[in-house]
């Protein structure tokens, strides 16, 4: 059925990369969204009013809320699909961001009404009144937000959506919250003074916490910054390294501005021998060759490295088992010679990775002292720097 749905009001479905499409996904996601809310929320208050059933009726106003979540995805994802402009050059791609933290916000805020509401009924317990009717319309109602919840799982997969992630999350949430109500409302009817549904309603609101304090993390994490998927990555070396006269990459760096909106820098190693005017025309094919098939705007900074001299090959070699020896998940790059008539530096950077205990001015002074103990000629001039990828 989503395919369907798909299908019928998305054309060009598949094109997931193109901004438009995504706005279209994510405005077909929230239309879904409100249109089932609002129906679950009409007949939850039809069979409220008739049944007297105040637990229906709070339902069918936290169906009416949903439909206002379902609303701000729709905003969210028409603003992030805006082109860039003169403001913003980058795009309005992080709008989707915001608005998966505004869903986390609805469910924050849902389980600890929930929490409260709960806590009163453990403190002044109630008798539930069993209503035939309206526990077929709250099963009704979970079997609707069951599969709103996958069709918006199916469209973020599709995405990579992480606004649609929180609304799959605020689906799942409701469906817990609406499940106490009807198990508190069977057992009425078999055992008629046990109060359960305030501990039952305690338990799911710690859920329904959990859930909301995730999307905000995961959020958060996103705005800040996060490295890319090793996924990408690895990707994105295969392809530049498959490049003829390409001998090593270093100091990548893949940052986004919304989740299909990607900018990476990387140094490319290139034999220095080489016509630069040949090695400009390599590095021009690799940006546009990588925007073409990965959607990524790619800056190169071309590295000309020496590959034919032993005795540069020869230091580089006893430099990297100096690092190793140190730590195997240190490396070096940018490894050069300067001979002077009373010593040789030996130029080059050190990737320590993030957490290691040692301070980075530690490591430059052991492995300085190192290199010393092979040949005190030997002057070590070294950066230090974390990997950002």
């Amino acid at each position: 059925m989503t395919n369907l749905i798909v299908k019928t009001f998305i054309k060009d479905y598949k094109n997931v990369t193109d901004s438009k499409v995504r706005m279209k996904y994510g405005i077909l996601s929230g239309c879904v969204g409100i249109a089932l809310n609002v129906l679950l929320c009409l007949m939850k208050f039809f069979v409220g009013s008739i049944t007297g059933s105040i637990a229906i009726t709070a339902d069918a106003v936290n169906n009416l809320s949903d439909a206002g979540s379902s609303a701000v995805t729709v905003f969210g994802f028409k603003m992030a699909g805006k082109p860039a402009d003169k403001d913003h050059p980058f795009g309005h791609g992080r709008i989707e961001y915001i608005t998966a933290m505004i869903v986390s916000f609805i469910i924050l805020f849902m389980g600890v009404e929930l929490a409260i509401q709960s806590v009163k009924k453990i403190r002044t317990p109630e008798d539930v009144k069993f209503s035939l009717i309206g526990a077929v319309i709250i099963a009704v109602s979970i079997l609707g937000k069951l599969w709103l919840a996958f069709f918006n799982k199916n469209l973020g997969k599709r995405i990579d959506s992480p606004a649609m992630t929180a609304v799959v999350a605020d689906s799942l949430s409701d469906i817990a919250a609406t499940s106490v109500t009807l198990i508190a409302l069977v057992l009425s009817d078999f055992f008629p003074s046990l109060h359960i549904d305030g501990w039952l309603g305690i338990l799911v609101a710690c859920f329904v916490l959990k859930a909301g304090l995730d999307i905000f993390r995961d959020t958060l994490s996103s705005l800040i910054g996060q490295p890319p998927s090793k996924e990408l990555v690895e990707e994105m070396k295969n392809k530049i390294l498959s490049y003829d006269h390409v001998s090593g990459i270093h100091d990548l760096i893949v940052h986004n501005y919304g989740p299909e909106h990607f900018f990476a820098t990387v140094h490319v190693e290139v034999p220095s021998d080489i016509d630069v005017m040949v090695g400009h025309d390599i590095i021009d094919n690799i940006e546009n060759d990588i925007k073409k098939d990965m959607g990524i705007d790619l800056t190169i900074h071309y590295d000309p490295i020496v590959v034919n001299n032993e005795r540069v090959t020869e230091l580089k070699e006893m430099t990297e088992n100096i690092v190793k020896g140190i730590n195997p998940e240190f490396s070096i790059h940018d490894f050069r010679i300067v001979d002077g008539p009373m010593h040789t530096n030996l130029i080059f950077d050190v990737v320590i990775p993030y957490g290691f205990a040692e301070s980075p001015d530690a490591v430059i002074e052991e492995i300085s002292l190192k290199i010393s103990e092979v040949n005190s000629s030997y002057f070590s001039v070294i950066k230090a720097e974390h990997s950002f990828v």
